[in-house]
């Protein structure tokens, strides 16, 4: 899988809206600040289990972190259509 710099635009901008710094939130999520600030930099596709523990470290669901990469930050709607995220 190629680096999503969506993804890595995003997680920089949600930890920076934050104020965390890369350390603490590498801390947090149990990644090294080395492979975060490769994730940031999109030179690295981090693995799923990566994904959610950044989230969790950010203090944000995995639904906020997807609005983040779409580049969208409005409330989520509920729907009758399930996301591609959820389990079936």
């Amino acid at each position: 899988m190629s680096p999503d710099p969506a993804l890595a635009a995003a997680l920089r901008h949600l930890r920076e809206e934050r104020g965390i710094t890369r350390e603490a939130l590498a801390s947090r999520s149990e990644v090294t600040a080395n492979g975060l600030e490769r994730i940031e930099h999109g030179t690295v596709a981090p693995a799923w289990t990566t994904v959610r523990r950044l989230a969790d470290g950010l203090g944000v669901t995995m639904v906020e972190l997807s609005a983040a990469v779409e580049g969208t930050h409005r409330p989520i709607r509920s729907s009758s259509r399930r996301s591609r995220f959820s389990r079936r």
